[in-house]
């Protein structure tokens, strides 16, 4: 009686991490390039000094709100917003084993997060709208100091908290402003970029009916949304430089999501 041939699987193998993730990071070197260069302008950014916006005596009524600790911690963020889609990211490639969708998905939160930080930042260098608590920030003994033509405010404070407070619009939910010291990621950008990603992994636009998928895409928008909100709550951003960010985080997320996700979750 002959022996049963061994099963012989057709199509190409696996792309395991060990013996492709080195071919696919190089076959993307150019793309890890542009990311380093957005992470040298996201840098400068923060560097160069906001322009300065007249604020008169009269504006500081709207202005003098008390200066806060954020709710939301600013070591928190990069762990909510990038480690932990990373670490769903690397859950599911041990699930699936497809290097490609693992090196797309880090990559694309990547350019999500630090896209939207260049925009960001270069709209808030350039508008320099001061902050609901930029009173304190110029005046930090509560005694106020005004031009006696122009009745412009003359800030005796911290000139890095000064500096600090022109930078209210647009709110950057995707907070790589902080590059120069921690690597902290955007909550609508990372999240947002997040969302799409199970979106497409789950099938939660597949027409199956199927509305509890619906929660586990809102879940990342609802955590960015709540961040978000306490930056209000805080007096650090008016409500219109949550609503700008906001979109702005949304447009990051979205601009990359094509490219980088979508051929290997959805298509």
């Amino acid at each position: 009686m002959p022996t049963p041939s061994a099963t012989i699987r057709l199509g190409a193998p696996h792309p395991y991490l060990v013996t492709h993730g080195t071919k696919v990071a190089r076959l993307h070197l150019f793309d890890w390039i542009v990311l380093a260069l957005l992470v040298a302008i996201e840098v400068g950014l923060n560097l160069i000094e906001p322009f300065h916006r007249f604020v008169g005596e009269d504006m500081m009524t709207d202005l003098r709100y008390p200066m806060k600790d954020n709710t939301v911690p600013v070591w928190a963020v990069p762990i909510y917003a990038v480690i932990g889609p990373i670490i769903i990211f690397i859950a599911i490639y041990m699930k699936r084993r497809n290097v490609y969708d693992l090196h797309h998905a880090i990559l694309g939160l990547l350019f999500s997060v630090l896209i939207t930080g260049v925009l960001t930042d270069a709209i808030k260098d350039g508008v320099g709208r001061p902050r609901p608590n930029f009173f304190w920030r110029c005046f930090p003994d509560g005694v106020g100091n005004y031009d006696n033509i122009t009745r412009g405010v003359i800030c005796h404070g911290d000139p890095s908290v000064i500096k600090e407070g022109h930078k209210s619009f647009p709110k950057f939910p995707a907070v790589t402003r902080y590059l120069p010291c921690c690597p902290i990621p955007g909550s609508f950008a990372g999240l947002g970029f997040l969302s799409w990603y199970l979106a497409g992994k789950i099938k939660a636009f597949d027409r199956g009916g199927h509305i509890a998928k619906l929660c586990i895409v809102i879940l990342p928008l609802l955590l960015a949304a709540m961040v978000a909100v306490s930056r209000v709550d805080d007096y650090w951003h008016h409500w219109q430089d949550v609503f700008a960010g906001g979109i702005l985080g949304r447009f990051g997320s979205c601009f990359v999501l094509l490219p980088a996700v979508f051929p290997t979750t959805i298509w």
